[in-house]
């Protein structure tokens, strides 16, 4: 897929899905900036990227926080130019049941997802509009269709939808397009707490969600990193404020 060189951001991006898609975004020729909550976790990641020829920082930043945000912005411009791709990726789960859900679960979650969400993009859209040119993908979650144990991701989630539908329409006039992918079963660690969650095996776990999957199969980040580098190529442009679930098959 032919473009042109820009600089991305990707939070979460120590681990699984964000990880795959920066070195997926690398791979495009982009540079990229991985940030995750520990500046440490983010070293493999950025080697990856550089054993295969690209170029990346590790910046470590809490997304939730407005003061981290704008200075991991600012250290991003400065090391590698003026971002204008950013992939909102970073998320936490803290599943329980409502009953059992405490305030603190249900505002962690909804922090990261969406006041980190909110805050990247603030800081970052003010270098797309003045480039005329960027990329806002969020990522969502079937969950946001419901899912038993996560009121709070569930909503926040959903919340991405909305946030991501309302940002195409502000921004759109500035030649910037916001999309969201909605991963399905995804084999990352999260997958592996809700297994410990709910006291199988992770194989056990695996193999049960893909007898329940049309494609007969669970997906993998790369999957998820192949949607995201066609929302940011040059040929998307006229793709915005749309929702793409990457699931095996049809959604309710």
């Amino acid at each position: 897929m032919s473009t042109t060189s820009r600089v991305a951001i990707v939070t979460g991006a120590a681990r699984g899905i964000g990880a795959s898609i920066a070195e997926r975004l690398s791979d495009d020729g982009h540079a990229i900036a991985v940030i995750d909550l520990d500046e440490a976790a983010c070293a493999a990641t950025v080697e990856r990227i550089a054993a295969a020829g690209g170029r990346a920082i590790a910046v470590g930043a809490n997304v939730a926080d407005e003061q981290a945000v704008a200075a991991a912005v600012e250290r991003v411009t400065a090391e590698l130019g003026a971002p204008t791709i950013l992939i909102n990726n970073a998320g936490v789960i803290r599943d329980n049941l409502l009953f059992k859900m405490t305030t603190d679960d249900w505002d962690t979650v909804m922090n990261v997802h969406l006041r980190g969400s909110f805050l990247m993009a603030r800081a970052v859209q003010a270098h797309m509009t003045a480039a005329g040119w960027g990329r806002i993908v969020n990522l969502s979650s079937t969950s946001a269709l419901g899912n038993r144990g996560q009121a709070n991701y569930a909503a926040a989630k959903a919340g991405m939808q909305g946030f991501t539908k309302t940002l195409a329409i502000e921004l759109g006039r500035f030649g910037v397009t916001v999309n969201a992918i909605a991963p399905g079963f995804i084999e990352t660690d999260m997958i592996a707490q809700t297994a410990e969650r709910m006291g199988v095996t992770l194989e056990e776990f695996l193999v049960g969600a893909a007898k329940q999957i049309p494609v007969a199969r669970t997906g993998v980040p790369a999957d998820i990193a192949h949607a995201a580098s066609f929302f940011v190529s040059e040929g998307a442009s006229y793709t915005s404020g749309q929702v793409l679930y990457v699931a095996g098959g049809p959604t309710d």
